[in-house]
């Protein structure tokens, strides 16, 4: 499972996600429990080098037997490669033709492709923003496939859209930004409201409640700092509540600007840097 962050401003994009990764079983009940937990999965990606684009990732952390680490680069790769489907021209791109191609490569290619398909309820989320050639303002698309089904790429925000977006978990997100948990539907119900009133009642409490944490203006320190809070706010939230840690380990952060393009913030790797003097980020 995961927490992953998007904060989008005038100045910048920041993606932030933890590094747990969870392995699910199913018991002779036929329910999914965590057997597993590992802290230093990969979920954030430098997905072109040498463009402002980003991307991270949240649910499935494979698919058949590749991690969902390894699709990216491969992803990257074929991106790069002016004789593939999913070449993209550095010169002339733009987010949502990223979106396009990471749909046709994650989603028609690989998961429709698997012999044996995942059972029962599954999801998987690709994350992919940051600025289209000549672009003055960052966006934002993702991949969802969710139990099988996928309608294609979808916007999450806009040229002109600010703020702050969460995937994975972000039930700690929604308590501490929204105002208020997955459960408050059926406690509204609960309190007599008729179902079909439900969505009107929860956008007028969203207007009381919402926190306004993220300013157009701010500057870019201060987004990824903002960023970084909301991970670590859910991976405290998921220590103290019943049931797995399934939101731990590293944060992972990058950011993109139009100008300095593509940089880590923070990133964990596998091997002693020091002892690797010409190697580069691996994601």
């Amino acid at each position: 499972m995961t927490i992953c962050i998007s904060v989008k401003v005038h100045d910048c994009l920041v993606f932030a996600a933890d590094s747990a990764s969870s392995i699910i079983a199913t018991d002779p009940n036929g329910k999914q429990v965590v057997v597993k937990i590992f802290n230093h999965g990969n979920k954030v990606f430098n997905i072109y080098k040498g463009l402002p684009v980003v991307a991270m990732t949240c649910g499935m952390g494979n698919i058949g037997e590749a991690s969902i680490s390894t699709l990216a680069k491969d992803f990257r790769s074929l991106a790069k490669d002016n004789s593939s489907k999913y070449y993209i021209d550095p010169q002339k791109y733009s987010i949502k033709e990223f979106a396009d191609k990471a749909f046709d490569f994650f989603f028609n290619e690989k998961y429709q492709g698997l012999k044996t398909k995942p059972t029962g309820d599954h999801t998987f989320e690709f994350w992919i923003g940051g600025y289209g050639a000549g672009g003055s303002q960052s966006e934002v698309w993702k991949v969802h496939i969710a139990s099988g089904k996928c309608k294609g790429p979808e916007e999450v925000q806009g040229g002109a859209g600010l703020g702050l977006s969460a995937a994975g978990q972000p039930e700690a997100f929604n308590r501490l930004v929204v105002g208020y948990g997955s459960s408050m539907s059926a406690g509204l119900q609960a309190a007599g409201i008729a179902a079909k009133d439900v969505p009107n009642a929860l956008a007028e409490i969203k207007k009381k409640t919402q926190a306004n944490l993220a300013y157009a203006s701010m500057p870019i320190q201060d987004a990824i700092r903002l960023a970084d809070f909301l991970v670590d706010t859910t991976k405290g939230y998921v220590s103290f509540v019943p049931g797995a840690d399934t939101v731990g380990g590293d944060t992972d952060i990058a950011v993109v600007t139009k100008h300095e393009g593509f940089k880590w913030v923070r990133r964990k790797h596998y091997y002693n840097t020091q002892l690797n003097p010409l190697e580069t980020d691996h994601a």
